[in-house]
């Protein structure tokens, strides 16, 4: 059990440095190509990736006689709810997608690591504001650390948040919302099934969206085909069949830590590979949103009754 527990985390690290390095590859994707384009076809691939693991999956499990047994309306439910979550945390996916995509033309690979990783932060305070889930004080210092952070990283001598920064802050919002999605639909839906439903929505509307406010080329979808493939294939396909099958071996928090890493990851890829350079004080807030997300991650004992 032990092997088993350090190889999930070691395809936790990995995941997370696969997630990081997509920052990377969506920045230079976006020398090429507009940014729904690129949201399109790379959910296109992960789509695909995704129904080839769950036709996969769905032959292993018949082989070796695995399926569930239901009654057909508990089938047909699930079936319903897996379809509905897949919408939902489609659109929410897409939202959350496009604007990232969207700010990272405007802003480095790595502060677009950091930023997005707010998300972390952002989901229990949701919860707090609309599902009455309770929070504990670690969550509220790591939401004032987290506003800290931002100010040292994004808000420059006149006083606003930058374009680039603003839209990615705000695919943040959107990604907490999927992540709340996607943790109620699941305990009710076939979550593989599920995620290849998302990418299926996302690519449509994503797609639909391109068409209407920029102009598809094929000659732009092959000079970002690497960035794309990378994307679509590894960050979506790969890194999230290594997570679901690295989950099962890791504790919760742990696991969350690990995959926190990938904005550390995009801020040295971007370092690497495109040579961004971030000034004192934007390494400044890194740090100070890297603490928040540790810390809101930690989870504190309960308190004894009687």
């Amino acid at each position: 059990m032990e092997k088993k527990r350090i190889l999930g985390n070691l395809m936790l690290l990995l995941t997370a440095l696969i997630w990081g390095l997509s920052f990377v590859f969506q920045r230079v994707g976006m020398d090429h190509i507009e940014p729904l384009t690129f949201g399109s076809a790379r959910s296109v691939l992960a789509a695909m990736a995704l129904g080839l693991l769950v036709w996969f999956t769905d032959r292993r499990k018949k082989r070796l006689g695995l399926e569930e047994k239901r009654s057909p309306q508990e089938i047909a439910d699930h079936r319903r709810n897996t379809l509905r979550g897949g919408v939902f945390c489609g659109v929410f996916l897409t939202l959350a997608a496009s604007f990232q995509q969207m700010g990272i033309v405007y802003t480095t690979a790595g502060k677009t690591g950091f930023i997005t990783a707010l998300y972390i932060v952002f989901v229990p305070v949701i919860g707090w504001l609309f599902l009455k889930k309770r929070i504990t004080w670690l969550i509220g210092v790591g939401v004032v650390l987290a506003t800290v952070g931002m100010y040292f990283l994004s808000i420059g001598e006149e006083f606003v948040l930058t374009k680039g920064d603003t839209l990615v802050f705000i695919c943040a919002i959107f990604f907490a919302l999927h992540i709340l999605s996607c943790d109620h639909f699941v305990q009710i839906a076939d979550p593989l099934k599920m995620s290849m439903i998302q990418f299926i929505v996302c690519a449509i509307l994503t797609g639909l969206a391109a068409f209407a406010f920029e102009a598809p080329t094929t000659a732009k979808l092959a000079a970002a085909a690497i960035p794309i493939l990378y994307s679509g294939i590894f960050s979506g396909g790969v890194g999230y069949t290594l997570q679901m099958v690295a989950q099962k071996f890791t504790d919760p928090t742990v696991a969350s830590l690990l995959l926190s890493l990938e904005a550390v990851f995009g801020v040295l890829g971007g370092w690497l590979l495109l040579n961004e350079v971030m000034t004192p004080r934007e390494v400044l807030g890194c740090a100070v949103v890297f603490a928040a997300i540790i810390l809101v991650q930690i989870p504190l004992p309960e308190k004894k009754r009687g």
